[in-house]
């Protein structure tokens, strides 16, 4: 297949363009740095996101395109941040959707990154593409959450729907959308989230240590992917949206301790929320990260028979380990 992944130069699309070229598939990145990895063999073009240029004439001639763009949300959500998040979201998206549906010869499919915050704060059930509930809008607390969660959690959803209103704006008759409810996708390469949560291994509980944490596989995610491009009207029942995510997501308290024993550490020294307040400030980040409960299952995926080659953290935990490892040796 022709394959284009605009905003692809970061973790996932990295290894995403590493997995399709490897199988043989023709991989173009659009991207802001388009001299990011000159070491791949893929090919890589100049975009800002916001204009079309030489790389919008590979929309006529792909078979599907995959867009990841989107600044990270690993920051303080100040006025300047939060718009950035926004902009860098919605406005790439609404320009691949003006010219696909101007395309003479657009695409079959059409993926678009989502993520799997766009479901509420869940403690009690998992969130799946059939049952789960949507979290609150700042103008809707209190429908499905408690009304005094942090604002910024509302942000995070406030993110994930405008993200996904932006991919329905313009009508692209000819062209399957695919949103991407994506959790965290662990992998080993540097500036990825397992990295970073690869250097709190050592710790202990974050919070309550109650509050979910989903994740997935690096492998499974480019399967998955692969399942997709082969097979996108699976997500015709649910209107276009798939969970890209592992069938079981785990309390913070277990997914620390088990990330511990991949370590051989067997001691981690627990944060209260207070504390993570105040180390997120130093880092410039924000506790909504940790904190949420992200408990969000893959029915779509398992309905139509995916396989999980890491479908539990105390199997994936130690892989991810080993090779991180070895990337460092």
């Amino acid at each position: 297949m022709r394959i284009l992944i605009p905003g692809g130069s970061g973790q996932v699309g990295t290894l995403l363009a590493r997995h399709l070229y490897a199988a043989g598939n023709e991989v173009t990145i659009p991207s802001r740095h388009p001299n990011a990895h000159p070491e791949q063999s893929w090919r890589t073009l100049k975009w800002d996101g916001l204009n079309p240029g030489p790389w919008a004439t590979e929309i006529d001639r792909s078979d599907a395109i995959i867009h990841l763009s989107g600044r990270s949300v690993n920051c303080r959500y100040n006025a300047k941040n939060r718009q950035e998040i926004f902009d860098s979201r919605t406005k790439p998206t609404l320009l691949l959707g003006q010219l696909i549906a101007a395309s003479p010869t657009p695409p079959k499919i059409w993926m678009n990154a989502s993520t799997s915050t766009i479901y509420r704060n869940a403690l009690d059930r998992p969130q799946d593409e059939f049952t789960g509930e949507l979290g609150d809008l700042p103008s809707q607390r209190g429908t499905h959450e408690p009304a005094n969660l942090p604002e910024t959690w509302s942000f995070s959803i406030d993110v994930a729907h405008r993200w996904e209103q932006a991919l329905a704006a313009i009508p692209t008759p000819h062209t399957r959308k695919i949103r991407l409810r994506s959790s965290m996708v662990m992998s080993p390469d540097a500036g990825g989230v397992f990295s970073k949560l690869a250097r709190l291994g050592l710790g202990g509980t974050q919070g309550s240590g109650k509050q979910f944490v989903s994740w997935m596989h690096d492998l499974d995610y480019c399967r998955a992917t692969d399942l997709l491009l082969a097979q996108p009207e699976i997500t015709d029942e649910t209107n276009g949206i798939v969970n890209m995510t592992a069938p079981e997501p785990m309390p913070n308290r277990e997914c620390m301790q088990t990330l511990r024993q991949a370590w051989h550490q067997p001691i981690g020294l627990p944060a209260t929320r207070w504390m993570l307040e105040i180390g997120a400030l130093a880092m410039r980040t924000e506790t909504e990260l940790i904190l949420k409960s992200r408990q969000v299952t893959p029915a779509v995926l398992l309905k139509h028979g995916f396989e999980f080659a890491f479908p539990h953290w105390p199997t994936a935990a130690p892989d991810l380990v080993a090779r991180l490892k070895a990337k460092q040796n």
